[in-house]
């Protein structure tokens, strides 16, 4: 009987608004037998407004903590919260290492009008996201370069 811990794996899906983390996760979810955290879907069912940044940091310092326990049991889990600044990106990288987990990086990079066409036909904000804010958000977000790629875990080939 093999005497390690079970190995979890993270799976980091960063991207803006529109850029598919849902989608992606979702299949990520499917092919890893994985559990999929994003505050979204939460903060809908538990009738919260998604614009509502408290509660969104809330449900994500819940989300994190039930993921450090399914992480510690050798669970995939993906993470679906955009996580635009690399700083957040490294926190989640450093913790789920400290625990023995691997960590992987998807990072959607979608362009600005296809985003926007993306988020118009699902309208799922109230109020509705407006162009000015998804550019103002494009300014704000930290994409992943090859340093930061090199820091994690590579991903298979799909």
């Amino acid at each position: 009987m093999n005497s390690e811990s079970p190995r979890g794996l993270l799976v980091i899906v960063c991207g803006l608004p529109g850029s598919g983390k849902t989608t992606t996760a979702k299949e990520i979810a499917t092919r890893r037998r994985g559990v999929r955290l994003g505050p979204d879907e939460w903060m809908a069912a538990l009738g919260v407004t998604l614009w509502d940044a408290e509660m969104r940091d809330r449900i994500e310092a819940l989300q994190w903590s039930l993921a450090r326990e399914l992480l510690s049991v050798g669970t995939t889990v993906i993470i679906e919260w955009g996580t635009w600044a690399r700083s957040e990106r490294d926190a989640l990288r450093l913790q789920a290492r400290q625990l023995g987990a691997a960590v992987q990086l998807v990072h959607l990079d979608v362009p600005n009008d296809e985003l926007w066409r993306r988020i118009q036909a699902r309208a799922m904000e109230d109020p509705p996201i407006q162009r000015s804010d998804l550019d103002r958000w494009r300014r704000q977000f930290e994409p992943p370069d090859e340093r930061e790629f090199a820091l994690y875990d590579p991903r298979p080939a799909e």
